[in-house]
């Protein structure tokens, strides 16, 4: 298999795992960890992680003038992208979540066109445009999965995440280009957990773990381990391959799964109208992850 495709494989292994995420995290918080709390958690943890095998690893050293990049991706892409994301999910439901967040492949679209000059090509927009439209038929005639107390704000607050993630993923290509994804990583977590710890300290000392169920601990050690170390690294090296646009647009697939995982427990059932909108994401995704052919010189 090519690289590209291995790239691809990723990119799709990280849209399943925040698919399952999204209901996981939301069994999690807010009755036993808080939003904030559980980001600490979360960015220290993986933190940690990522410092301990970059121990094993050889890694270049960062130029001086590459930490404001650093930093500022530590915002975009940990800190306030994380803190808005919890937030959000919290107060609406895991299925509008997902949805909420196809809106970064828009967002990257224009950010790439704007800051990078890429041009938007007929099928890749097309592509978007579909993906878009079958999200937005499994948000409007999909049953929704758990409680949303204040689904507006917390929609708000995801779509706010998004613009970040896509902001993220700008910044942070200039940094693949230029060292491997180890070398730098670390140091995102690092400076992500700094700015994330005055946030979340407080909620963090309410955490009562003694009453905890050992299912619940599991649920927080999966969104440490998996939905943050392993896709983190998943995205960065998918992104060395692909472009920051077909990137983002994997994201289209994280309401399938959502679904698809809530339905395995039994929260929503299979319709017409969700296999459509399935079908309908997985051509946009095709399309957007098409090469431009070249034309061979005579």
């Amino acid at each position: 298999m090519s690289t590209r495709n291995w790239a691809l494989l990723g990119a799709l292994m990280v849209s399943i795992i925040y698919g399952v995420t999204f209901t996981i995290a939301k069994d999690v918080m807010p009755e036993f960890v808080k939003p904030f709390g559980f980001i600490v958690l979360r960015v220290g943890g993986s933190a940690l992680l990522f410092w301990l095998v970059a121990l094993f690893l050889k890694t270049e050293k960062i130029a001086l003038n590459d930490f404001p990049r650093i930093i500022a991706s530590a915002f975009f892409g940990v800190a306030f992208n994380m803190l808005t994301f919890f937030e959000g999910l919290s107060l609406t439901s895991p299925i509008m979540a997902s949805v909420i967040m196809v809106t970064t492949p828009m967002i990257v679209l224009v950010l790439s066109a704007i800051i990078m000059k890429e041009k938007i090509l007929k099928w890749k927009a097309f592509g978007i445009i579909l993906g878009l439209a079958g999200t937005l038929l499994l948000i409007l005639y999909g049953k929704s999965v758990g409680n949303a107390p204040n689904a507006m704000w917390g929609n708000f607050l995801v779509f706010v995440n998004a613009v970040s993630y896509g902001f993220y993923l700008i910044i942070v290509k200039k940094l693949m280009e230029k060292y491997s994804a180890f070398s730098f990583v670390k140091w995102i977590y690092l400076f992500g957990f700094i700015m994330v710890l005055p946030f979340g300290w407080k909620q963090v000392q309410e955490i009562e773990w003694a009453v905890i169920p050992t299912p619940v601990y599991a649920k927080i050690l999966f969104v440490v381990v998996i939905s943050t170390f392993l896709t983190y690294l998943l995205n960065l090296l998918s992104m060395k391959e692909l472009k920051p646009t077909i990137v983002a647009v994997f994201i289209y697939l994280q309401p399938f799964f959502a679904t698809l995982f809530a339905i395995g427990l039994g929260k929503d059932q299979l319709s017409l109208i969700k296999a459509i909108s399935a079908a309908m994401i997985f051509l946009g995704i095709y399309l957007v992850t098409q090469k431009k052919k070249t034309v061979p010189a005579n």
